[in-house]
């Protein structure tokens, strides 16, 4: 799966040289993050408008119409951007990453409720943005890096902030958990 500046999300498989499908042709919003769920059956892309769509993979019943996937639910997630999400556990339950005018710049989404009741909380954390988000399931804990090098841990059992550290001078781009969820790792613009 590609995503690219022009907004564009295209689906390739190995061993063929072109493209199976498009998702979302140019003309959009340049695409920040995609993530498949973990059963590979869903994927979701978030923009820079701060959107999310979510689309199913099962894609080959597109070629022989012609006609575009379409998402399968599509909402304004963040008012100014959008940068990451992760699906939680069953993939219902989505977090998402941005940046909001209210600082609400982490949220957490049930995606089986209507779009105007889906918001389950919001977090009030990373005053400039949040950048990049990671998920630690065994432990229910959201890793969260932020524009001005913080990190923010979620405990969402209890939907409360756990740590903030100043892990960084520059934002945070990415965020990996190791297996055994001992250990978190940063990396940052710099």
């Amino acid at each position: 799966l590609t995503g690219a500046q022009d907004g564009s999300v295209r689906m390739f498989e190995w061993g063929h040289a072109q493209q199976i499908t498009c998702f979302r042709s140019g003309g959009n919003s340049r695409v920040t993050r995609m993530r498949f769920n973990y059963q590979g059956n869903k994927f979701g892309i978030v923009d820079a408008d701060g959107y999310i769509s979510l689309y199913q993979t099962n894609w080959k019943c597109c070629p022989l119409t012609g006609t575009s996937p379409k998402p399968y639910l599509t909402w304004q997630c963040h008012n100014k951007t959008a940068n990451d999400f992760v699906f939680i556990s069953s993939s219902s339950l989505i977090a998402t990453a941005g940046f909001s005018s209210d600082n609400r710049n982490i949220c957490l989404w049930d995606t089986l409720v209507s779009p105007t009741n889906s918001l389950v909380h919001a977090f009030v954390c990373h005053d400039s943005g949040a950048t990049v988000l990671a998920y630690a399931p065994k432990h229910q804990l959201l890793i969260s890096g932020g524009r001005k090098g913080f990190t923010c841990v979620i405990d969402l059992r209890q939907k409360q902030q756990q740590q903030l550290l100043q892990s960084h001078d520059s934002p945070v781009k990415a965020i990996a958990v190791d297996p055994t969820e001992e250990y978190f790792v940063t990396g940052s613009a710099e």
